[in-house]
């Protein structure tokens, strides 16, 4: 026995040692193995669509943006334009006419005129502007008055700027009480501002307030077109109203000679 040492010692430091690896081992196996985080179990493309959701959609502007800078580079081919077809004024159709006749039953009083044109006067009145139209017009109602019987002598004209002026020039006309109905006559073409609709719609408007307050019947015999090419198909129109002033005169004849009878 000495002084560094005393007996049994080394015994009791063995066994220290000894309890101390177990405990070790007992906390390793709790816990078990430590697992890097990048080998974590990760679904296929789940990365990719986390960050997508955590991007935010880009806003509608900046899309249209980005097309027009693709065009702009020439990296995007631009789409095709539109048809030469597409961009013309659409044709003229056909008058939307209901086939058949009007039929009144019988036991009533009928009353109706027809477009004879014998003895009777009528005055035309006719607008200057679109002159290429308007003399077409001219000369299909002049035609359709001969064939009315209606002798030329018995025939004025009276020529006015525009078809805004027609309105005062029938009312004009009418108020003479020269003339059994007032044939009007006139073109618009409609252009790139409202003008068109102004001129027209008062037009209308103003010549049958012209019949209304005098009593004289004046036929609507404006064409209201897209384009000049369209009045090739429309220029019957002044015939037409021939035939409307001489049938709405003589129905006014026939009410005048029953309301006396």
């Amino acid at each position: 026995m000495t002084d560094e040492r005393w007996p049994g010692e080394d015994r009791l430091a063995g066994t220290k040692a000894d309890e101390g690896e177990p405990e070790a081992e007992s906390q390793e196996a709790e816990l078990g193995p430590e697992v890097p985080e990048q080998e974590a179990d990760v679904a296929p493309g789940e990365e990719e669509l986390a960050e997508a959701e955590a991007e935010p959609a880009p806003p509608e502007e900046q899309l249209r943006a980005e097309e027009v800078e693709e065009r702009r580079d020439g990296d995007t081919p631009v789409p095709d334009e539109a048809p030469a077809e597409e961009d013309e004024l659409p044709r003229l159709r056909p008058p939307g006419h209901a086939a058949g006749e009007l039929s009144i039953p019988d036991g009533y009083g009928v009353i109706t005129g027809t477009s004879d044109g014998a003895r009777r006067a009528v005055g035309i009145v006719v607008s200057r502007f679109n002159g290429e139209v308007t003399n077409r017009l001219l000369e299909s109602a002049l035609d359709e008055l001969e064939l009315a019987g209606v002798a030329r002598e018995a025939v004025t004209v009276a020529q006015v700027p525009g078809a805004f002026e027609l309105p005062l020039g029938a009312m004009a006309l009418a108020k003479t009480r020269r003339f059994a109905c007032i044939v009007a006559l006139g073109c618009v073409i409609r252009g790139e501002t409202p003008h068109f609709d102004y001129v027209a719609g008062e037009a209308a408007s103003g010549l049958q307030l012209a019949a209304l307050e005098t009593g004289i019947p004046v036929s609507f015999g404006v064409l209201t077109l897209d384009s000049a090419g369209q009045a090739d198909e429309r220029v019957g129109k002044g015939a037409e109203a021939v035939r409307t002033a001489l049938e709405m005169a003589d129905l006014f004849s026939r009410l005048r000679t029953s309301a006396t009878a």
